[in-house]
């Protein structure tokens, strides 16, 4: 009789590096790859590995209230310490006698940290050969590593207010504890409340206490779709262009790397942001009694001056109005490359030749154990109904071996439905509630009930309030429209003449 071997473990990553760029080229949805980090040394990453290569060197921790009730909770409105990793480690330990450095002044017990936005370039300037251990190029992205990353190590609780990236997409690694995410597509930016206050120049956020919603202040957040998975150390998430995240820590120490990656140039996106700086920095310098908010983010480097962010400005539209003409351009060429006569069949079809070069095959993502969609919450369904969303995580394995047994593949869920609630329509008052008209002294007629008096309900206007309404993702994307038309056509005449 033949003896029997056991099967070993194997190291071999589920996807080539071109399957997974094609792969994330192909995404339109939130996806967590599985068994593609074998091997990386950064996986060693953990708070305490991290904590002997930094030795002595501080980092900039943020801290939080954890019964916080002023949410969502901005890097404007939180305390700062500088700390050694060591010293973090001993607090959020709770180590009695331990130094715990700045850290003491803070309870373990009522307060989280974040060291969050650590850039690895600069973090391990004097220790280059670290940025060896971040291997993106394994995801297709050639030569990419550390270099390009961030580093975020956090305690339970710890979290980044909801917000969107305007450019870019995100690859997450998890390396130590867990992290819950709660992502929403970007087809919900009008339920979300958009605001730049504070401002960060790539980042929207929303108004929402996402996970504790005001939904008399917020109504329409009811609409909002969430997709939310809780990431696993080993494993790495991919979060697409414009796709709002709100991300909270839910172990004693999490580590986690990031990657800010841009799949397509987006210059419309820049143009828009070049508008949106100029516009943000004009009114917040203003000197006046309701601009004493504190409104740059701490990630920010300063305050540009109107003349540099013009020139800014100058310099996206020019850039984007250059790329969109080589585009054309290549597109015209490569049109008429293509026309040449198509062979038919005797009914007249266009042949398809099979196996050209030329011929389009849809590309199927290949779900399953090693790569796993972040399905919506189906908010409507009785087996979900009651779950909060700590309930809803992906239980798949922690290891970093390649699954190969039947039933491992993950099954789809079905496709998010509109609850009941979403369908609610938000009215405006009718013509008999209330009736305003302009008079010659400027001042509007409120036909108000019994008991109201006639500036009920009204309040003034801020300078945040107009910026939000300025600055607006819509807003911001109609006036680059309206820009780039402008200098087309100041262009096209320039030429013509």
């Amino acid at each position: 009789m033949a003896s029997r071997t056991m099967a070993t473990p194997t190291t071999v990553r589920p996807f080539s590096p071109m399957e997974a760029q094609r792969i994330l080229h192909s995404l339109q949805q939130p996806a967590v790859f599985l068994n593609m980090t074998c091997g990386w040394p950064a996986r060693h990453w953990t708070a305490e590995h991290l904590s002997g290569c930094l030795g002595d060197k501080t980092v900039r921790f943020r801290l939080g209230r954890k019964d916080e009730t002023k949410t969502p909770l901005f890097e404007t409105q939180c305390p700062y310490v500088e700390a050694k990793l060591g010293q973090f480690l001993s607090w959020a330990r709770s180590q009695s006698g331990a130094d715990v450095g700045p850290f003491s002044d803070y309870p373990y017990s009522e307060y989280w940290a974040y060291a969050d936005y650590k850039y690895i370039a600069m973090l391990f300037q004097d220790q280059p050969s670290m940025f060896e251990d971040v291997m993106w190029s394994e995801f297709g992205f050639k030569g990419r590593n550390g270099r390009e990353s961030t580093l975020w190590i956090g305690t339970e609780g710890a979290n980044t207010p909801c917000h969107l990236d305007s450019y870019g997409c995100n690859l997450v690694l998890q390396v130590q504890g867990r992290k819950r995410w709660h992502l929403f597509p970007p087809d919900d930016a009008a339920n979300m409340y958009p605001t730049r206050i504070p401002y960060e120049e790539s980042s929207v956020f929303s108004q929402v206490d996402v996970l504790r919603p005001d939904l008399q202040r917020f109504p329409a957040f009811r609409r909002a779709r969430a997709h939310t998975v809780t990431l696993q150390p080993g494993q790495v998430l991919y979060v697409p262009r414009h796709w709002w995240h709100y991300v909270e820590s839910v172990d004693p120490v999490t580590v986690s790397v990031n990657s800010w990656i841009e799949l397509e140039v987006d210059d419309e996106a820049r143009v828009g942001e070049a508008v949106t700086k100029a516009v943000v920095c004009a009114l917040k310098t203003t000197p006046s009694n309701d601009n004493a908010d504190d409104w740059l983010n701490p990630t920010e480097e300063g305050v540009a001056s109107h003349t540099e962010n013009m020139q800014y400005v100058n310099l996206a539209v020019r850039a984007c109005l250059g790329r969109q003409r080589c585009h054309r351009r290549s597109k015209q060429t490569h049109d008429s490359r293509e026309a040449h006569p198509v062979k038919r069949d005797s009914s007249g079809q266009a042949r398809k030749s099979s196996g050209s070069a030329g011929e389009s095959v849809p590309f199927i993502l290949p779900f399953g154990p090693h790569l796993i969609p972040v399905h919506c919450e189906r908010k409507d369904s009785p087996e979900t109904r009651e779950m909060t969303p700590k309930d809803l995580e992906i239980k798949s394995s922690r290891n970093c071996v390649v699954q190969s047994e039947p039933g491992c593949a993950v099954q789809p869920s079905a496709d998010c439905a509109v609850s009941p609630d979403a369908r609610t329509r938000e009215c405006s008052p009718g013509p008999d509630q209330y009736r305003a008209c302009l008079y010659g002294d400027g001042i509007s007629e409120h036909t108000a009930e019994d008991g109201e008096t006639e500036d009920s309900g009204l309040t003034p206007i801020t300078t945040n309030d107009l910026l939000d309404c300025l600055v607006h993702p819509d807003i911001i994307a109609r006036v680059t429209e309206l820009l780039l038309e402008r200098q087309r056509s100041s262009h096209r005449t320039t030429t013509a003449s």
